[in-house]
């Protein structure tokens, strides 16, 4: 199923996980008015896009505004409107906007077409998100992509694995 959303004012773009550490699932999640759209992902591109929005932030004047907290909780219930893929991250001086664009996961089958072109165009098929946040929603959204990465399992002082809550085979301590 094709979802493709834009958003050139959001009222709120935020980060979250639903579940225990070690077992969390992870979101984004976009807002305007009554619509909003929520994407799977993985911690690691929460990360991600909040190293990448400070670094834009850094060569930008400081933000002028800044949502309210509340506004950084996940909306519920949450429904994933598709696995992020691909992430596009950028600036529009035009409108003094950084721009988010997620798109899809999508599992190649090589054996499905073979190299094929099947007259399908990819763009119709894959889900698209296109956010323009302001500076403040993105300073906020990286101060809260740190906090919900930061609440899951410690990391081991002498591995630096994840330390389970059942214990810990550590390889270094062996």
């Amino acid at each position: 199923m094709s979802v493709f959303y834009e958003f050139e004012d959001v009222d709120a773009f935020t980060t979250g996980a639903i579940g225990q550490p070690g077992s969390r699932v992870f979101y984004l999640q976009a807002r305007h008015g009554k619509q909003r759209v929520a994407v799977k992902c993985e911690k690691q591109q929460v990360s991600a896009i909040a190293q990448y929005l400070r670094t834009v932030l850094n060569d930008l004047p400081p933000p002028d505004d800044r949502p309210v907290s509340s506004a950084l909780e996940l909306a519920e219930p949450v429904h994933e409107a598709f696995v992020l893929g691909p992430i596009g991250l950028g600036y529009d001086r035009t409108s003094d906007r950084l721009v988010v664009q997620l798109e899809e996961f999508r599992l190649e089958d090589e054996d499905d077409t073979a190299g094929l072109d099947t007259g399908a165009d990819d763009a119709d098929t894959d889900g698209h998100i296109r956010l323009y946040v302001t500076r403040g929603q993105a300073a906020s959204f990286c101060e809260r992509a740190e906090q919900v990465v930061a609440a899951g399992r410690p990391d081991c002082q002498w591995c630096g694995s994840p330390i389970d809550p059942d214990g810990h085979p550590c390889a270094r301590m062996n």
